[in-house]
């Protein structure tokens, strides 16, 4: 490993708001940081100011700031460029800062188009996606803009379920129940490590048997209860570990101008992961 510079006057920082701050995000980075030498840091907050969080971002020269829940959509009328990929949603998870002017993109959106691209997956195959937050929105335009015509999103808001479905142009369903697919996708909390549902299944055991391949966004653990089942039916499978390490990964290069190896982004995952919380 390169030794990282001490902290001085001239360390660049980069930051993560969220209303609820994981470890991921600063272990990810901050591995990264130390793995090549690179004069940043990288820390977490939550704020009840977004306004004036975004007006430190710009005011205090931070370079960087990963976005999260719920803050992706009400960030947009704070900055002051966004890219294609977050356009395409109207939703954004990643600030540049050049200089004072913050330009913003959509790395959930690109990591996901990205694992559709490099998994091979016939874009004339249905799918079901269940949630409709603004990470199921990310993956959705993603399947969308890959050329997929036949999905149905399954949420249980029925007013934000129908108008994402009708936005993108899928079926609208309130529950998976007696639905099927080649292709299962899941965009909830659901199997997630420390919710309340962390051992639950967001499909059935029949569901799953129906498919060919499961995608399930979830990246803590990153075997959760779905691509367990899926594996063990035999069943192809993509892992939020995936989606989440490469959305960083994109995160790391637009704020350093580095990109890392595929073999330091997968240290760095999976150390983050091991000491998220």
């Amino acid at each position: 490993m390169t030794l990282q510079p001490l902290l001085n006057k001239d360390t660049r920082m980069c930051i993560s708001l969220a209303a609820r701050p994981s470890n991921f995000g600063t272990r990810f980075h901050n591995y990264l940081y130390a793995e090549l030498g690179l004069d940043f840091v990288y820390k977490a907050f939550t704020t009840t100011n977004l306004a004036a969080a975004i007006g430190g971002v710009r005011a205090l020269g931070i370079r960087g700031c990963s976005v999260s829940m719920p803050f992706k959509e009400d960030v947009i009328a704070l900055v002051d460029e966004m890219d294609a990929s977050a356009s395409a949603i109207a939703s954004i998870n990643t600030i540049v800062n050049d200089d004072g002017c913050l330009r913003a993109s959509n790395t959930d959106y690109i990591a996901a188009a990205d694992l559709i691209r490099a998994r091979g997956i016939d874009p004339a195959t249905p799918f079901l996606l269940r949630g409709s937050g603004g990470m199921a929105k990310a993956v959705a335009a993603a399947f969308r803009d890959s050329g997929f015509e036949h999905g149905t999103l399954i949420a249980r808001n029925e007013a934000r379920g129908q108008a994402l479905a009708a936005e993108l142009g899928y079926r609208w369903a309130a529950e998976p129940a007696g639905l099927t697919a080649p292709l299962l996708v899941n965009v909830t909390p659901i199997g997630m490590t420390g919710g309340a549902e962390a051992n639950d299944l967001s499909y059935s055991a029949e569901t799953i048997a129906d498919a060919t391949t499961v995608f399930d966004v979830v990246a803590l653990p990153a075997e959760t209860p779905l691509i367990l089942a899926a594996r063990a039916a035999g069943k192809t499978v993509i892992t939020g570990a995936e989606v989440i390490a490469l959305q960083a990964a994109e995160q790391f290069e637009r704020y350093t101008g580095v990109r890392p190896t595929p073999e330091q982004v997968a240290a760095a995952s999976a150390f983050a992961r091991a000491h998220a919380g």
